[in-house]
């Protein structure tokens, strides 16, 4: 009867070819324990990293190791790529979108050398994280192999 009132389901799609693994399996109390936010984590098989969801970029760290996208509603969603990469001060990423970029789910965003970051940084495992101050009452988790722009979760 009331069904206008029920909130959409809206769908964050793997930014990479991969392995979506439980967040709690990664190596770092931060992501594991949920300390940035609630998500999953992939295994890159890629060098392209893509825009999870619809929106603007709002942040690109300086090193290139990880982005934020806000959606127009209320849904930010950032991809970590690997741990502990801030240490390589950017070498092995290469930026393709800017900050403030508008973007569709599948638009390229950072490109990386992976054989060169799993030889220099702790893991190339890639927290894909739901911001904590995104309106998010559940999410459904998708653990499987993937490739880019597959669904990885659906938040409600």
């Amino acid at each position: 009867m009331f069904g206008f009132l029920k909130r959409k389901i809206r769908e964050i799609k793997s930014p990479v070819d991969g392995e979506v693994v439980a967040l709690e399996s990664v190596d770092d109390e931060v992501f594991a324990g949920k300390m940035a936010g609630d998500g999953v984590a992939v295994i890159p098989m890629s060098n392209i990293f893509t825009a999870p969801i619809d929106g603007v970029i709002t942040k690109i760290f300086s090193t290139n190791h990880a982005f934020s996208i806000k959606s127009e509603k209320d849904l930010e969603v950032m991809v970590h790529i690997g741990l502990d990469t801030v240490a390589l001060e950017g070498k092995g990423f290469e930026r393709l979108a800017n900050e403030g970029d508008e973007v569709k789910a599948g638009d390229k965003i950072i490109c990386v050398d992976l054989a060169y970051i799993k030889e220099h940084a702790k893991d190339i495992v890639t927290p894909i994280i739901i911001s904590d101050e995104s309106d998010v009452k559940s999410i459904e988790k998708r653990l499987t192999i993937v490739k880019s722009q597959d669904i990885i979760m659906e938040v409600n």
